[in-house]
């Protein structure tokens, strides 16, 4: 599994639009080969910070999100509204037990 983990901010005004941006992709990124989850938060903390939880099947995965015209609308979007540099952490992990 490969978890991307992606927080960003921006102004409180400009929030409510990346967030809506976000979501509207949200279907389309759920639907991408290998997508196990895609999350859209807003921070209780603060009223800028936005963050973006995602799980894929594999590297590779994440590859064809990142090539897709639905990161591409997004990014077009997101990148004016950005106030601080946008910070992506990516991790390999293993899942060890799902319980519901």
């Amino acid at each position: 599994m490969f978890i991307a983990i992606l927080d960003l901010a921006t102004t409180g005004a400009d929030r409510p639009r990346a967030l809506a941006q976000l979501e509207a992709e949200r279907p389309i990124v759920r639907s991408m080969p290998g997508n196990v989850a895609f999350r859209v938060y807003a921070s209780r903390e603060d009223e800028r910070t936005v963050t973006v939880v995602h799980e894929w099947a594999d590297e590779a995965s994440f590859a064809g999100y990142l090539a897709s015209e639905a990161f591409a609308r997004s990014n077009a979007v997101l990148r004016p509204l950005v106030v601080d540099g946008p910070v992506s952490r990516r991790f390999r992990a293993e899942l060890v037990e799902s319980v519901a």
